[in-house]
């Protein structure tokens, strides 16, 4: 099973913000599009649009703790994660599942040949878990009852 398998059921709709933006604004695209991490892109006429970090409710509740400053007078590049993990579509379920828990990140950007094709969730890994699973249980209890 691998990462191609849970965007295809899911979707490879990824939510992009720019670094200039605001943590104000941060929060608000976080919620408006009910989400917990959005990645960071920046556009530029001759490489195109490039990831440059990412940023979840995490982050920014970090800030907020630190009292640092206000979240309207705060751009978003001074506290975005840059350092990225990715995964690739042919990665599979397992490794990504080891990846996550070893680095500690709940969310990981997939690529394909450098581009942003979708985004997984600690949360989506366990659901496909779970789902295989129970499938799995099911044909068990199939087998052995007919």
């Amino acid at each position: 099973m691998t990462l191609y398998e849970i965007l295809k059921i899911k979707g490879s709709t990824v939510f992009t913000i720019h670094p200039q933006a605001t943590l104000d604004e941060v929060v608000s695209e976080l919620v408006r599009r009910n989400v917990g991490c959005l990645v960071v892109c920046d556009r530029g006429l001759d490489e195109g649009e490039r990831i440059v970090g990412v940023v979840s409710e995490r982050d920014i509740l970090r800030f907020v703790a630190s009292g640092k400053g206000p979240l309207n007078a705060t751009l978003l590049s001074s506290i975005m994660t840059t350092d990225v993990i990715t995964g690739s579509p042919q990665d599979s379920v397992e490794a990504t599942m080891g990846l996550m828990t070893t680095r500690r990140i709940r969310h990981l950007p997939v690529l394909s040949q450098g581009r942003l094709v979708g985004i997984v969730s600690i949360g989506d890994i366990v659901k496909f878990q779970h789902d295989r699973l129970a499938l799995e249980n099911q044909f068990m209890k199939n087998y052995l009852t007919s």
